[in-house]
Protein backbone atom coordinates (compact mmCIF):
# COMPACT_ATOMS: atom_id res chain seq x y z
CA UNK A 1 0.00 0.00 0.00
CA UNK A 2 1.40 3.38 -1.00
CA UNK A 3 2.28 5.72 1.82
CA UNK A 4 -0.41 8.28 1.06
CA UNK A 5 -3.08 5.57 0.94
CA UNK A 6 -2.54 4.38 4.52
CA UNK A 7 -1.70 7.81 5.90
CA UNK A 8 -5.09 9.16 4.79
CA UNK A 9 -6.76 6.66 7.12
CA UNK A 10 -4.30 7.07 9.97
CA UNK A 11 -5.16 7.99 13.54
CA UNK A 12 -1.77 9.06 14.89
CA UNK A 13 -0.70 8.81 18.54
CA UNK A 14 2.31 10.89 19.58
CA UNK A 15 4.45 9.29 22.27
CA UNK A 16 7.03 11.23 24.26
CA UNK A 17 9.18 8.16 25.06
CA UNK A 18 10.76 9.51 28.26
CA UNK A 19 7.43 9.68 30.05
CA UNK A 20 5.17 7.04 28.51
CA UNK A 21 6.13 3.78 30.25
CA UNK A 22 9.26 2.72 32.12
CA UNK A 23 10.05 -1.02 32.03
CA UNK A 24 13.47 -1.19 33.71
CA UNK A 25 12.91 0.90 36.87
CA UNK A 26 15.28 3.71 35.95
CA UNK A 27 12.50 6.33 35.97
CA UNK A 28 12.68 6.94 32.21
CA UNK A 29 10.31 5.49 29.62
CA UNK A 30 11.68 3.05 27.05
CA UNK A 31 10.85 0.85 24.06
CA UNK A 32 9.94 -2.20 26.13
CA UNK A 33 7.54 -0.02 28.06
CA UNK A 34 5.88 1.10 24.83
CA UNK A 35 5.65 -2.54 23.68
CA UNK A 36 3.82 -3.41 26.91
CA UNK A 37 1.17 -0.77 26.12
CA UNK A 38 0.56 -1.53 22.45
CA UNK A 39 -2.70 -3.36 23.15
CA UNK A 40 -4.04 -0.26 24.86
CA UNK A 41 -2.99 1.88 21.90
CA UNK A 42 -4.62 -0.51 19.41
CA UNK A 43 -7.83 -0.73 21.43
CA UNK A 44 -8.08 3.06 21.51
CA UNK A 45 -8.39 2.91 17.72
CA UNK A 46 -4.86 4.06 16.91
CA UNK A 47 -3.14 2.66 13.82
CA UNK A 48 0.00 4.84 13.75
CA UNK A 49 2.40 5.93 16.49
CA UNK A 50 4.91 8.76 16.22
CA UNK A 51 7.85 8.74 18.63
CA UNK A 52 9.77 11.86 19.63
CA UNK A 53 13.53 11.55 18.93
CA UNK A 54 14.98 8.20 19.96
CA UNK A 55 18.54 8.55 18.69
CA UNK A 56 21.69 8.77 20.78
CA UNK A 57 21.98 12.22 22.34
CA UNK A 58 23.45 14.13 25.29
CA UNK A 59 19.85 15.31 25.82
CA UNK A 60 20.51 19.01 26.08
CA UNK A 61 17.24 19.44 24.16
CA UNK A 62 15.43 16.22 25.11
CA UNK A 63 16.90 14.30 22.19
CA UNK A 64 16.54 16.94 19.50
CA UNK A 65 20.32 17.40 19.78
CA UNK A 66 21.44 14.19 18.06
CA UNK A 67 24.86 12.68 18.69
CA UNK A 68 24.49 9.66 16.40
CA UNK A 69 21.72 9.25 13.84
CA UNK A 70 22.48 5.55 13.49
CA UNK A 71 22.24 4.56 17.14
CA UNK A 72 19.32 4.28 19.55
CA UNK A 73 19.69 6.25 22.79
CA UNK A 74 20.57 3.67 25.49
CA UNK A 75 17.88 5.05 27.82
CA UNK A 76 15.30 3.57 25.42
CA UNK A 77 17.06 0.29 24.68
CA UNK A 78 19.02 -0.66 21.59
CA UNK A 79 18.41 -1.35 17.93
CA UNK A 80 17.10 -4.83 18.67
CA UNK A 81 14.50 -3.31 21.00
CA UNK A 82 13.46 -0.91 18.25
CA UNK A 83 13.08 -3.72 15.72
CA UNK A 84 11.04 -5.66 18.28
CA UNK A 85 8.82 -2.62 18.85
CA UNK A 86 8.22 -2.22 15.12
CA UNK A 87 7.36 -5.89 14.70
CA UNK A 88 5.06 -5.92 17.73
CA UNK A 89 3.31 -2.80 16.44
CA UNK A 90 2.96 -4.18 12.92
CA UNK A 91 1.49 -7.38 14.34
CA UNK A 92 -1.30 -5.19 15.78
CA UNK A 93 -1.83 -3.18 12.61
CA UNK A 94 0.07 -0.17 13.95
CA UNK A 95 2.71 1.67 11.93
CA UNK A 96 5.71 3.40 13.53
CA UNK A 97 6.97 6.89 12.63
CA UNK A 98 10.25 8.28 13.98
CA UNK A 99 11.36 11.88 14.48
CA UNK A 100 14.16 13.21 12.29
CA UNK A 101 16.13 16.32 13.17
CA UNK A 102 17.43 17.25 9.73
CA UNK A 103 18.86 20.71 10.34
CA UNK A 104 21.31 20.36 13.23
CA UNK A 105 23.13 18.01 15.59
CA UNK A 106 24.63 17.98 19.05
CA UNK A 107 28.09 19.41 19.61
CA UNK A 108 28.95 15.87 20.76
CA UNK A 109 28.28 14.48 17.28
CA UNK A 110 31.43 12.88 15.83
CA UNK A 111 31.01 14.94 12.66
CA UNK A 112 31.25 18.14 14.68
CA UNK A 113 34.12 16.83 16.80
CA UNK A 114 36.15 15.95 13.70
CA UNK A 115 35.65 19.37 12.13
CA UNK A 116 36.38 21.19 15.40
CA UNK A 117 39.66 19.25 15.68
CA UNK A 118 40.78 20.44 12.23
CA UNK A 119 38.66 23.49 11.36
CA UNK A 120 40.75 24.55 8.37
CA UNK A 121 40.53 21.16 6.69
CA UNK A 122 38.89 21.39 3.28
CA UNK A 123 36.55 18.57 4.38
CA UNK A 124 35.34 20.58 7.37
CA UNK A 125 32.20 21.65 5.57
CA UNK A 126 29.37 19.65 7.09
CA UNK A 127 28.71 22.60 9.45
CA UNK A 128 28.66 26.38 8.93
CA UNK A 129 31.82 27.89 10.39
CA UNK A 130 31.79 31.66 10.82
CA UNK A 131 35.22 31.58 12.48
CA UNK A 132 37.78 28.83 11.94
CA UNK A 133 40.66 30.52 13.77
CA UNK A 134 39.95 29.11 17.23
CA UNK A 135 42.43 26.87 19.03
CA UNK A 136 41.35 23.26 18.35
CA UNK A 137 42.65 22.30 21.80
CA UNK A 138 40.25 24.78 23.39
CA UNK A 139 37.42 23.98 20.98
CA UNK A 140 34.90 26.31 19.34
CA UNK A 141 32.69 28.60 21.38
CA UNK A 142 29.33 30.19 20.80
CA UNK A 143 29.61 32.43 17.75
CA UNK A 144 32.23 30.36 15.95
CA UNK A 145 29.49 28.41 14.19
CA UNK A 146 25.89 28.92 13.14
CA UNK A 147 23.42 27.16 15.40
CA UNK A 148 19.72 26.36 15.35
CA UNK A 149 17.34 27.29 18.19
CA UNK A 150 19.69 26.51 21.11
CA UNK A 151 23.27 27.73 20.73
CA UNK A 152 24.71 24.27 21.41
CA UNK A 153 22.95 22.78 18.37
CA UNK A 154 25.31 23.46 15.41
CA UNK A 155 23.42 23.85 12.15
CA UNK A 156 24.16 21.37 9.43
CA UNK A 157 25.33 23.08 6.26
CA UNK A 158 22.70 23.02 3.53
CA UNK A 159 24.09 26.22 2.09
CA UNK A 160 22.92 29.80 1.61
CA UNK A 161 20.43 30.67 -1.08
CA UNK A 162 22.25 33.95 -1.70
CA UNK A 163 25.74 33.84 -0.11
CA UNK A 164 26.96 37.22 1.05
CA UNK A 165 30.00 36.27 3.18
CA UNK A 166 33.10 34.21 2.31
CA UNK A 167 32.17 31.55 4.86
CA UNK A 168 28.71 31.01 3.36
CA UNK A 169 28.48 28.12 0.90
CA UNK A 170 26.05 28.09 -2.03
CA UNK A 171 23.46 25.31 -1.87
CA UNK A 172 25.32 23.12 -4.38
CA UNK A 173 28.73 23.29 -2.63
CA UNK A 174 30.39 20.04 -1.44
CA UNK A 175 29.27 20.44 2.19
CA UNK A 176 25.57 20.95 1.42
CA UNK A 177 25.61 18.12 -1.11
CA UNK A 178 27.28 15.85 1.47
CA UNK A 179 24.46 16.55 3.91
CA UNK A 180 21.78 15.93 1.27
CA UNK A 181 23.26 12.51 0.62
CA UNK A 182 23.45 11.80 4.37
CA UNK A 183 19.73 12.53 4.74
CA UNK A 184 18.91 9.66 2.40
CA UNK A 185 21.35 7.34 4.16
CA UNK A 186 19.71 8.01 7.54
CA UNK A 187 16.22 7.46 6.15
CA UNK A 188 17.24 4.24 4.38
CA UNK A 189 18.93 2.85 7.49
CA UNK A 190 15.74 3.07 9.56
CA UNK A 191 13.37 2.23 6.71
CA UNK A 192 15.33 -1.00 6.33
CA UNK A 193 14.66 -1.74 10.00
CA UNK A 194 10.92 -1.38 9.61
CA UNK A 195 10.29 2.32 10.26
CA UNK A 196 7.19 3.43 8.33
CA UNK A 197 8.05 7.09 8.04
CA UNK A 198 9.52 10.20 9.61
CA UNK A 199 8.18 13.38 11.09
CA UNK A 200 10.83 15.98 10.22
CA UNK A 201 11.54 18.55 12.91
CA UNK A 202 11.54 22.16 11.65
CA UNK A 203 11.59 20.93 8.07
CA UNK A 204 11.71 24.40 6.58
CA UNK A 205 14.82 25.53 8.43
CA UNK A 206 17.61 23.94 6.37
CA UNK A 207 18.83 26.59 3.92
CA UNK A 208 20.05 29.94 5.27
CA UNK A 209 18.99 32.64 5.78
CA UNK A 210 15.71 31.14 6.90
CA UNK A 211 12.44 32.46 5.59
CA UNK A 212 13.53 34.34 2.48
CA UNK A 213 11.79 33.50 -0.79
CA UNK A 214 15.00 32.12 -2.28
CA UNK A 215 15.74 29.96 0.77
CA UNK A 216 12.21 28.58 0.87
CA UNK A 217 12.50 27.51 -2.76
CA UNK A 218 15.90 25.95 -2.07
CA UNK A 219 14.51 23.97 0.87
CA UNK A 220 11.63 22.78 -1.31
CA UNK A 221 14.13 21.52 -3.85
CA UNK A 222 15.94 19.46 -1.20
CA UNK A 223 12.77 17.76 0.03
CA UNK A 224 11.44 17.21 -3.48
CA UNK A 225 14.64 15.35 -4.22
CA UNK A 226 14.20 13.25 -1.07
CA UNK A 227 10.54 12.53 -1.90
CA UNK A 228 11.42 11.40 -5.42
CA UNK A 229 14.00 9.04 -3.94
CA UNK A 230 11.49 7.68 -1.38
CA UNK A 231 8.83 7.09 -4.04
CA UNK A 232 11.34 5.14 -6.13
CA UNK A 233 12.85 3.08 -3.32
CA UNK A 234 10.35 3.01 -0.41
CA UNK A 235 6.95 3.88 -1.90
CA UNK A 236 5.02 2.72 1.18
CA UNK A 237 6.86 5.12 3.53
CA UNK A 238 5.80 8.65 4.45
CA UNK A 239 7.27 12.04 5.30
CA UNK A 240 5.44 14.31 7.75
CA UNK A 241 6.77 17.81 8.31
CA UNK A 242 6.87 20.25 11.15
CA UNK A 243 6.74 23.26 8.87
CA UNK A 244 3.29 24.50 9.87
CA UNK A 245 2.85 25.80 6.36
CA UNK A 246 1.12 23.04 4.39
CA UNK A 247 1.01 25.07 1.19
CA UNK A 248 4.81 25.10 1.21
CA UNK A 249 5.59 21.70 2.72
CA UNK A 250 3.20 19.70 0.54
CA UNK A 251 4.61 21.42 -2.55
CA UNK A 252 8.04 20.41 -1.25
CA UNK A 253 7.09 16.74 -1.29
CA UNK A 254 5.82 16.02 2.20
CA UNK A 255 2.78 13.79 2.58
CA UNK A 256 1.47 15.71 5.61
CA UNK A 257 2.08 18.87 7.59
CA UNK A 258 0.89 20.10 10.99
CA UNK A 259 -0.95 23.38 11.52
CA UNK A 260 0.62 24.59 14.75
CA UNK A 261 1.43 27.82 16.59
CA UNK A 262 3.65 29.39 13.93
CA UNK A 263 3.67 30.15 10.18
CA UNK A 264 0.10 29.30 9.02
CA UNK A 265 -2.01 30.96 11.76
CA UNK A 266 -5.20 29.75 13.34
CA UNK A 267 -4.42 26.99 15.81
CA UNK A 268 -3.37 29.37 18.57
CA UNK A 269 -6.49 31.48 18.08
CA UNK A 270 -8.59 28.40 18.77
CA UNK A 271 -6.91 26.96 21.86
CA UNK A 272 -4.25 29.15 23.53
CA UNK A 273 -5.98 30.72 26.54
CA UNK A 274 -3.14 32.71 28.07
CA UNK A 275 -1.86 29.96 30.36
CA UNK A 276 0.77 27.27 30.00
CA UNK A 277 3.69 27.28 27.60
CA UNK A 278 2.81 29.72 24.83
CA UNK A 279 0.56 32.79 24.89
CA UNK A 280 -2.30 33.52 22.49
CA UNK A 281 -1.59 35.47 19.29
CA UNK A 282 -0.72 39.12 19.70
CA UNK A 283 -3.81 41.22 20.27
CA UNK A 284 -6.06 38.29 21.14
CA UNK A 285 -7.72 38.39 24.55
CA UNK A 286 -9.85 35.23 24.24
CA UNK A 287 -9.29 32.03 22.31
CA UNK A 288 -12.25 30.43 20.56
CA UNK A 289 -12.43 27.35 22.81
CA UNK A 290 -13.07 29.43 25.91
CA UNK A 291 -16.00 29.37 28.33
CA UNK A 292 -16.65 33.10 28.00
CA UNK A 293 -17.55 32.74 24.34
CA UNK A 294 -15.66 35.85 23.24
CA UNK A 295 -13.39 34.23 20.66
CA UNK A 296 -13.48 34.37 16.89
CA UNK A 297 -13.30 31.87 14.03
CA UNK A 298 -12.01 34.46 11.59
CA UNK A 299 -8.28 33.76 11.69
CA UNK A 300 -8.65 29.99 11.73
CA UNK A 301 -11.28 29.88 9.00
CA UNK A 302 -9.32 32.12 6.62
CA UNK A 303 -6.04 30.28 7.16
CA UNK A 304 -7.54 26.80 7.02
CA UNK A 305 -9.38 27.50 3.76
CA UNK A 306 -6.20 28.89 2.20
CA UNK A 307 -4.09 25.91 3.27
CA UNK A 308 -6.70 23.34 2.30
CA UNK A 309 -7.26 24.81 -1.14
CA UNK A 310 -3.50 24.87 -1.76
CA UNK A 311 -3.02 21.22 -0.77
CA UNK A 312 -6.26 19.48 -1.78
CA UNK A 313 -5.47 16.25 -3.61
CA UNK A 314 -1.75 16.75 -3.07
CA UNK A 315 -1.16 16.20 0.64
CA UNK A 316 -2.68 16.22 4.10
CA UNK A 317 -3.13 18.65 7.01
CA UNK A 318 -3.40 17.66 10.66
CA UNK A 319 -4.56 19.74 13.62
CA UNK A 320 -3.00 17.97 16.61
CA UNK A 321 -4.71 17.33 19.94
CA UNK A 322 -1.80 18.62 22.00
CA UNK A 323 1.91 18.53 21.38
CA UNK A 324 5.16 18.27 23.35
CA UNK A 325 5.95 21.91 22.54
CA UNK A 326 2.92 23.66 24.01
CA UNK A 327 0.31 23.35 26.74
CA UNK A 328 -2.15 20.48 26.85
CA UNK A 329 -5.77 20.93 25.88
CA UNK A 330 -6.75 20.79 29.57
CA UNK A 331 -4.95 23.93 30.66
CA UNK A 332 -6.46 26.14 33.35
CA UNK A 333 -9.00 27.67 33.28
CA UNK A 334 -10.23 25.16 30.67
CA UNK A 335 -11.75 22.28 32.60
CA UNK A 336 -13.47 18.98 32.08
CA UNK A 337 -16.77 20.37 30.75
CA UNK A 338 -15.04 21.91 27.74
CA UNK A 339 -12.97 18.94 26.60
CA UNK A 340 -15.63 16.89 24.84
CA UNK A 341 -16.70 19.59 22.43
CA UNK A 342 -13.03 20.18 21.54
CA UNK A 343 -12.63 16.46 20.85
CA UNK A 344 -15.67 16.48 18.54
CA UNK A 345 -14.00 19.28 16.61
CA UNK A 346 -10.66 17.49 16.34
CA UNK A 347 -12.08 14.13 15.31
CA UNK A 348 -14.23 15.55 12.50
CA UNK A 349 -11.50 17.54 10.74
CA UNK A 350 -10.43 16.83 7.17
CA UNK A 351 -7.04 15.33 7.95
CA UNK A 352 -5.57 12.47 9.98
CA UNK A 353 -6.05 13.15 13.71
CA UNK A 354 -2.88 13.38 15.81
CA UNK A 355 -3.33 12.68 19.53
CA UNK A 356 -0.64 13.55 22.08
CA UNK A 357 -0.35 10.83 24.71
CA UNK A 358 -2.60 11.35 27.73
CA UNK A 359 -4.92 13.82 26.02
CA UNK A 360 -7.46 11.01 25.65
CA UNK A 361 -7.86 10.84 29.45
CA UNK A 362 -7.68 14.59 30.02
CA UNK A 363 -4.20 14.88 31.47
CA UNK A 364 -3.62 18.51 32.40
CA UNK A 365 -0.82 20.99 31.87
CA UNK A 366 0.92 20.94 35.27
CA UNK A 367 2.20 24.31 36.50
CA UNK A 368 5.50 24.52 38.35
CA UNK A 369 7.18 21.40 36.95
CA UNK A 370 10.97 21.86 37.05
CA UNK A 371 12.75 22.37 33.73
CA UNK A 372 14.21 19.25 32.18
CA UNK A 373 16.52 18.82 29.20
CA UNK A 374 15.84 22.10 27.44
CA UNK A 375 12.13 22.24 28.26
CA UNK A 376 12.29 25.97 29.02
CA UNK A 377 12.11 27.89 25.75
CA UNK A 378 14.93 30.38 25.55
CA UNK A 379 14.63 33.74 23.80
CA UNK A 380 15.52 32.65 20.26
CA UNK A 381 13.21 29.63 20.43
CA UNK A 382 10.39 31.77 21.78
CA UNK A 383 10.81 34.27 18.96
CA UNK A 384 10.64 31.46 16.41
CA UNK A 385 7.40 30.34 18.10
CA UNK A 386 5.94 33.80 17.60
CA UNK A 387 6.45 35.26 21.07
CA UNK A 388 9.13 37.00 23.12
CA UNK A 389 7.98 35.33 26.34
CA UNK A 390 9.71 32.31 27.82
CA UNK A 391 7.61 29.20 28.12
CA UNK A 392 7.95 26.01 30.16
CA UNK A 393 7.20 22.79 28.28
CA UNK A 394 7.85 20.37 31.15
CA UNK A 395 4.26 20.73 32.35
CA UNK A 396 3.11 19.09 29.13
CA UNK A 397 5.59 16.21 29.37
CA UNK A 398 4.74 14.66 32.74
CA UNK A 399 4.44 10.85 32.95
CA UNK A 400 1.46 8.99 31.54
CA UNK A 401 -1.14 8.23 34.20
CA UNK A 402 -2.06 4.56 33.92
CA UNK A 403 -3.57 3.68 37.30
CA UNK A 404 -3.64 4.61 41.00
CA UNK A 405 -0.54 2.63 41.96
CA UNK A 406 2.77 4.29 42.85
CA UNK A 407 3.89 6.78 40.21
CA UNK A 408 0.52 6.32 38.48
CA UNK A 409 1.76 3.05 36.99
CA UNK A 410 4.42 4.79 34.90
CA UNK A 411 7.42 3.37 36.77
CA UNK A 412 8.27 1.26 39.80
CA UNK A 413 11.37 3.37 40.45
CA UNK A 414 11.55 5.66 43.45
CA UNK A 415 9.69 8.90 42.79
CA UNK A 416 13.02 10.74 43.16
CA UNK A 417 14.33 8.97 40.04
CA UNK A 418 11.48 9.80 37.69
CA UNK A 419 12.32 11.77 34.56
CA UNK A 420 9.62 14.25 35.57
CA UNK A 421 7.30 14.16 38.58
CA UNK A 422 3.82 12.71 38.35
CA UNK A 423 0.93 15.19 38.37
CA UNK A 424 0.43 15.70 42.14
CA UNK A 425 -3.33 16.25 41.86
CA UNK A 426 -5.00 13.48 43.94
CA UNK A 427 -7.88 13.51 41.44
CA UNK A 428 -5.65 13.08 38.40
CA UNK A 429 -7.29 10.97 35.68
CA UNK A 430 -5.99 7.47 34.91
CA UNK A 431 -6.46 5.00 32.09
CA UNK A 432 -7.56 2.26 34.48
CA UNK A 433 -10.33 4.29 36.07
CA UNK A 434 -11.61 5.64 32.77
CA UNK A 435 -11.68 2.25 31.08
CA UNK A 436 -14.08 1.13 33.83
CA UNK A 437 -16.34 4.16 33.44
CA UNK A 438 -18.63 4.02 30.37
CA UNK A 439 -19.12 7.79 30.56
CA UNK A 440 -15.41 8.69 30.75
CA UNK A 441 -13.53 10.95 28.36
CA UNK A 442 -11.43 7.97 27.26
CA UNK A 443 -14.50 6.01 26.17
CA UNK A 444 -15.90 9.14 24.52
CA UNK A 445 -12.69 9.47 22.48
CA UNK A 446 -12.84 5.80 21.52
CA UNK A 447 -16.42 6.33 20.32
CA UNK A 448 -15.40 9.36 18.24
CA UNK A 449 -12.57 7.43 16.60
CA UNK A 450 -15.02 4.62 15.80
CA UNK A 451 -17.50 7.09 14.27
CA UNK A 452 -14.79 8.68 12.15
CA UNK A 453 -13.69 5.31 10.81
CA UNK A 454 -17.25 4.14 10.18
CA UNK A 455 -18.21 7.16 8.05
CA UNK A 456 -15.65 8.11 5.36
CA UNK A 457 -17.28 11.52 4.86
CA UNK A 458 -15.95 12.45 8.31
CA UNK A 459 -12.44 11.35 7.33
CA UNK A 460 -9.63 12.80 5.27
CA UNK A 461 -11.29 12.58 1.85
CA UNK A 462 -14.54 14.26 2.85
CA UNK A 463 -15.29 17.77 1.64
CA UNK A 464 -15.21 20.43 4.38
CA UNK A 465 -17.44 23.50 4.34
CA UNK A 466 -17.79 26.27 6.94
CA UNK A 467 -21.43 27.29 7.43
CA UNK A 468 -21.17 30.16 9.95
CA UNK A 469 -22.49 33.36 8.31
CA UNK A 470 -20.72 36.70 8.59
CA UNK A 471 -19.56 37.60 12.08
CA UNK A 472 -21.54 34.90 13.87
CA UNK A 473 -18.92 32.72 15.59
CA UNK A 474 -20.86 30.62 18.12
CA UNK A 475 -21.75 27.83 17.76
CA UNK A 476 -19.27 26.55 15.17
CA UNK A 477 -21.18 24.82 12.35
CA UNK A 478 -19.60 22.95 9.43
CA UNK A 479 -20.45 20.26 6.94
CA UNK A 480 -18.54 17.15 5.84
CA UNK A 481 -19.52 15.34 2.64
CA UNK A 482 -18.29 12.50 0.45
CA UNK A 483 -19.95 10.51 -2.34
CA UNK A 484 -23.44 11.65 -1.42
CA UNK A 485 -22.99 11.04 2.31
CA UNK A 486 -23.28 14.26 4.33
CA UNK A 487 -22.88 15.25 7.98
CA UNK A 488 -23.47 18.42 9.95
CA UNK A 489 -21.25 19.12 12.96
CA UNK A 490 -22.13 21.62 15.68
CA UNK A 491 -19.70 22.66 18.43
CA UNK A 492 -20.29 25.24 21.17
CA UNK A 493 -17.14 25.68 23.29
CA UNK A 494 -18.68 28.54 25.29
CA UNK A 495 -20.46 28.07 28.59
CA UNK A 496 -23.68 29.73 27.39
CA UNK A 497 -26.40 28.54 25.03
CA UNK A 498 -25.67 29.83 21.54
CA UNK A 499 -28.02 29.98 18.54
CA UNK A 500 -27.48 30.40 14.84
CA UNK A 501 -29.36 30.04 11.54
CA UNK A 502 -27.47 28.64 8.58
CA UNK A 503 -28.30 27.87 4.97
CA UNK A 504 -28.10 24.17 4.28
CA UNK A 505 -29.06 21.84 1.47
CA UNK A 506 -30.06 18.42 2.75
CA UNK A 507 -32.50 17.20 5.35
CA UNK A 508 -31.72 15.94 8.81
CA UNK A 509 -31.67 12.16 8.90
CA UNK A 510 -30.18 10.83 12.14
CA UNK A 511 -28.06 11.85 15.10
CA UNK A 512 -24.75 10.07 15.65
CA UNK A 513 -24.02 12.23 18.66
CA UNK A 514 -26.09 14.92 20.38
CA UNK A 515 -25.40 16.78 23.58
CA UNK A 516 -27.56 19.86 24.01
CA UNK A 517 -28.40 20.55 20.35
CA UNK A 518 -31.86 21.56 19.13
CA UNK A 519 -32.37 21.81 15.36
CA UNK A 520 -35.38 23.19 13.46
CA UNK A 521 -35.38 23.04 9.68
CA UNK A 522 -37.49 25.26 7.42
CA UNK A 523 -36.68 24.69 3.78
CA UNK A 524 -33.00 25.44 3.32
CA UNK A 525 -32.82 27.33 6.60
CA UNK A 526 -31.64 25.45 9.67
CA UNK A 527 -31.96 27.02 13.11
CA UNK A 528 -29.58 25.52 15.64
CA UNK A 529 -29.46 26.10 19.39
CA UNK A 530 -26.60 24.50 21.31
CA UNK A 531 -26.30 24.55 25.09
CA UNK A 532 -23.06 25.52 26.82
CA UNK A 533 -20.25 23.09 25.93
CA UNK A 534 -22.71 21.22 23.68
CA UNK A 535 -21.96 19.39 20.45
CA UNK A 536 -23.52 17.19 17.84
CA UNK A 537 -22.82 15.10 14.75
CA UNK A 538 -25.86 14.74 12.49
CA UNK A 539 -26.30 12.64 9.37
CA UNK A 540 -28.09 14.33 6.47
CA UNK A 541 -30.11 12.87 3.64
Amino acid sequence: MAGMDWLKDAVIYQIYPQTFQDSDRDGVGDFQGIISRLDYIRDLGINTIWLNPCFDSPFGDAGYDIRDFYKIAPRYGDEADFVELVQAAHDRGIRVILDLVAGHTSMDNVWFAEEAADPHCVEANRYIWKNRDFDPKEGPVRGDFVSNFFWYQPALNFGYSEPSEPWQDPIDAPGPMKNRAELKKILAYWFDRGCDGFRVDMAGSLVKPEGTAASIEAVKEIWQEVRTWIDANYPDRVLMSEWSSPSRSIAAGFHLDFMLHFNAPGYSSLFFNGNGTLPPPKGQTHCYFDAEGKGSLEVFQKSYIEQREATLGKGLITLPVGCHDFQRLRCAPRGWDELRCAWVFFMTQAGPPTIYYGEEIGMRYVEGVPSKEGSLLDGIVAINAGTTELGERAGTRTPMQWDDSDNAGFSTASADYLYLPIDPDPDRPTVDAQLKDPGSLLNFVRKLIHIRKAYPALGTDGDYRFLNPGNCHYPFIYKRELAGSSFLIAVNPSGQTQSITVEMDGLLDASLLNCGCELIQDGNQLSISVSGFGYGIFKLM
